[in-house]
């Protein structure tokens, strides 16, 4: 007889979908800020070790073994939960992270070298909004049904 963490673990391992060389790429997030630590791989093994274990375990694709995070650093990631992505070909992992998630010893990943993209903002929300008086409600079409020429739409009450 399975428990029901197994049956769950063995469901979660069929649908996610791992790319051609096995890895499913698994994205960390810092449970409390939310700050996106770091981005890792995970073969089949290293997500049932993550979802079983309650420590985030990796394929390393240089070192070609396991590593779970923390093991020499002591820098641990305590998995909080887990998600697959809408087509179940990434992971998000909530973690409680402690120490640096870097291995350069930044609590992020993605701290060094910021770039600097061009932003963009929707202009006929943004036109929309600034026209309507201060206490005026906004909300989204009711018509589900929006083709590929059409332009987005937003509805202003007064």
């Amino acid at each position: 007889m399975t428990d029901s963490t197994s049956t769950s673990t063995d469901a979660v391992l069929d649908r996610a979908r791992f790319g051609a060389d096995g890895l499913l790429p698994a994205i960390v997030q810092e449970e409390s800020s939310k700050d996106v630590l770091m981005l890792g791989y995970m073969d089949r093994e290293a997500l049932r070790r993550t979802l079983t274990e309650g420590r985030v375990t990796f394929w390393s694709r240089s070192r070609n073994e396991y590593w779970r995070k923390g093991d020499t650093s002591g820098h641990a990631q305590y998995v909080r939960g887990a998600a697959l992505d809408c087509d179940a070909d990434t992971l998000l992992v909530t973690v409680h992270q402690v120490g640096a998630a870097c291995h350069t010893g930044a609590h992020r990943c993605f701290d060094v070298d910021p770039l600097d993209p061009v932003t963009a903002s929707a202009p006929a929300v943004t036109s929309a909004l600034a026209s309507a008086p201060a206490d005026a409600t906004v909300s989204a079409p009711t018509d589900a049904t929006v083709s590929a020429q059409a332009a987005p739409a937003v509805e202003v009450t007064r």
